[in-house]
């Protein structure tokens, strides 16, 4: 299986193009950096971990993303708070985190059963 078959990989990169786009005029660089990063780590880490060879490396990249997603919605809610980020943005991005995070952590088991 390609990672970019993964419907986790598809919907972290959705997710990571929107908070590019939403934040691409903000002014504060330091949480504009901070917040794409997370947001581009949880895709990269998706792929990064189906293109290791071992089981367990997989493993570790994919708890790597599901880690960035849980630091993507810690940011996502101060920016909302800041506000740097708008309601309407901050409850979808913050209900995409959680969702993702649910087919990471279903991920991570599928793939600690094959030990």
């Amino acid at each position: 299986m390609k990672f970019e078959d993964l419907e986790v990989w598809k919907k972290s990169v959705e997710l990571s193009v929107l908070v590019y786009k939403q934040t691409r005029s903000l002014a504060d660089y330091g949480f504009k950096d901070q917040i794409t990063r997370s947001a581009l780590s949880i895709p990269s880490n998706i792929a990064e971990g189906f293109d290791r060879e071992s089981n367990k490396e997989t493993l570790y990249f994919l708890s790597i993303a599901k880690a960035s997603c849980a630091e993507l919605r810690t940011q996502v809610i101060i920016g909302e708070q800041v506000p740097f980020l708008d309601k309407e943005f901050s409850d979808y991005a913050k209900n995409e985190t959680l969702k993702i995070t649910t087919m990471l952590k279903a991920l991570i088991r599928t793939r600690k059963s094959f030990n």
